[in-house]
């Protein structure tokens, strides 16, 4: 499937919208030097249409990990729950942050499925975040505003 062409006017209202943090792992394009993509929260193969309503900035890694999902499982509850959308539902509602800053906690169902369907604890993400951490520069500011 080709990539579909994004006009650069739609990319620039994603970017206003979405900032400099991955939708989902909140990961800051400026702290890792390697740029957001704009990814279709319902996917492609799902239908999911080339729209400012349906697209958001994420990691590759949390892109490419997601792929075509649309739903994962809680592992709390082993329920099959939609997967957390960025655009719609506040980040600061589905997910914390570990005492020391390092591991996102999943505060509802649908955070809990997007972490482990995402890996947003992946290991070499955790060891980064700590080095942030101890550098003063994570979290971002805007999760400890709304923690």
């Amino acid at each position: 499937m080709s990539r579909p062409y994004i006009p650069v006017e739609l990319q620039e209202q994603v970017l206003a919208d979405a900032g400099h943090l991955c939708g989902y792992c909140h990961s800051d394009e400026r702290l890792s030097g390697i740029a957001l993509s704009i990814e279709h929260i319902i996917p492609r193969v799902a239908d999911g249409p080339t729209a400012r309503e349906n697209l958001w900035r994420s990691c590759r890694p949390c892109n490419e990990q997601k792929g075509g999902q649309i739903a994962a499982t809680d592992p709390e509850t082993g329920e099959l729950m939609p997967l957390y959308n960025p655009r719609t539902q506040p980040w600061h509602e589905h997910y914390g942050w570990s005492v020391d800053g390092s591991l996102i906690e999943g505060r509802t169902p649908s955070g809990r499925a997007t972490i482990v369907a995402l890996q947003l604890n992946r290991p070499m993400l955790v060891a980064a975040r700590r080095r942030w951490v101890r550098a003063g520069w994570h979290p971002p500011e805007e999760d400890l505003e709304r923690s």
